[in-house]
């Protein structure tokens, strides 16, 4: 089979437009990647042309011998429908899982997203966390979420309690809450323990002043909690653009009625009196 027309591939490039068109990926923003699946590598593995070997940057023992599609390093989201093979790339761990190296894609030169570390330490965690269920992780610039980091506190029951207040579907569609990362320069080891560390817990973190991480099954599955996130913030920042304090909104008894029915447990730490 010819790589670009595997479903996995085309579900990729799809979720990556799908986030441009949003407004989420300016010039080179935010990266998306996706753990294949072992009958999916062997789909394509004649196209594979095996490139040298590279240190991750960490160690993700757990990941060893997987395979990943990813997006580039400084590629942008924009190009990856008209430029796939230019844009993105399939990478392999190796037997310890130190080290990368590209199979396919990136034909122009380049590496992996520089987000690679905090990629594959969150795809470690969700992959214990699961059972292998979770496949996808993916980085975005959502506007209303990052504004709302300049205005709330750093805290994650405060996001959490607020995003779930803006549309009844949010406690719903992350049951488990937000968790939130203080600013820390993105790209190294550090931040990438401070997420994987939140994503232990939560499905989806955010760094302040810069963005969203957000992990799941799959691409619809994985977007949509993206999509459902931010768009509760924009809700937030229109109502504080309107008035700062709310006049009425969902309580917490309400929010424990709406569990009982959705059949979905809601932490009582994000359920306090204000």
């Amino acid at each position: 089979m010819r790589f670009l027309d595997a479903e996995f591939v085309q579900g990729f490039i799809r979720m990556a437009n799908d986030g441009w068109e949003q407004g989420w990926h300016e010039r080179n923003g935010g990266n998306l990647s996706y753990r294949v699946k072992p009958e999916e590598v062997e789909s394509v593995k004649e196209n594979f042309e095996a490139k040298e070997w590279k240190p991750i940057g960490t160690s993700v023992p757990n990941l060893a011998g997987e395979y990943f599609l990813v997006t580039g390093s400084g590629k942008y989201f924009r190009n990856v429908i008209i430029k796939p093979e230019d844009s993105i790339c399939m990478i392999e761990v190796d037997d310890k899982g130190e080290n990368y190296r590209i199979v396919w894609g990136l034909v122009n030169g380049g590496r992996p997203t520089s987000e690679l570390p905090s990629h594959l330490m969150n795809h470690e965690v969700k992959k214990l966390a699961t059972n292998g269920k979770y496949r996808v992780i993916y980085h975005a610039h959502t506007t209303n979420v990052i504004a709302l980091t300049f205005v709330l506190p750093l805290e994650d029951k405060v996001f959490t309690r607020e995003l779930w207040e803006m549309a009844t579907e949010c406690p719903v569609v992350f049951p488990d809450g937000v968790g939130v990362v203080p600013w820390m320069v993105p790209g190294g080891r550090d931040i990438a323990v401070a997420t994987s560390e939140l994503m232990k817990k939560y499905d989806v973190a955010i760094w302040a002043h810069h963005g969203m991480f957000a992990a799941g099954e799959d691409f619809d599955l994985t977007f949509g909690l993206m999509h459902t996130v931010e768009k509760s913030a924009e809700i937030l920042v229109k109502m504080l653009s309107m008035q700062p304090n709310k006049r009425q909104t969902i309580t917490p008894q309400n929010f424990r009625d709406l569990a009982v029915d959705f059949k979905v447990t809601l932490p009582e730490e994000f359920l306090y009196e204000k």
